[in-house]
């Protein structure tokens, strides 16, 4: 397999290990993320539609990852929430006295600043995928 497929598939591996992760976690203690998620003063007045459509965006952007044919626009959105969840967290500890955490999972462990570095991460790279990710697919590889 060549370098810029593999990295391909490892990047798009690793969302949808993340996003279903996440997604998972957050809908397993939907109730403690959805009260999470109303402390912040972000997302105070939109919480609920948060609490319901973040999960919802996270599985349906690793099932866009899972096929070839859906694959771009699945590093696309995955970049473009990346680039959410990052302003997020910079706004949050730039600007707000109350920093709740309404991740999931072992994701809820990390430090802020663990979180913003992950984030830059996987930021970076859904943005180097989707710039590196062939115009047109062989047809042996869609799926």
């Amino acid at each position: 397999m060549k370098t810029k497929a593999l990295f391909l598939e490892i990047v798009c591996f690793l969302f949808i290990l993340l996003f279903l992760y996440t997604a998972f976690s957050k809908l397993a203690d939907f109730e403690t993320f959805r009260v999470q998620l109303g402390r912040s003063p972000l997302v105070t007045d939109i919480s609920g539609l948060v609490a319901w459509g973040v999960p919802a965006l996270e599985i349906l952007l690793a099932g866009l990852l899972m096929f070839g044919k859906t694959r771009k626009v699945g590093l696309y959105g995955s970049y473009t929430l990346m680039v959410i969840f990052t302003a997020y967290i910079t706004a949050i500890l730039n600007f707000s006295d109350v920093i709740p955490c309404s991740c999931g999972g072992v994701i809820a462990k990390l430090s802020w600043w663990d979180h913003f570095v992950l984030n830059i991460f996987f930021t970076s790279a859904a943005a180097i995928a989707a710039l590196v990710y062939p115009a047109t697919i062989p047809k042996h590889q869609r799926q």
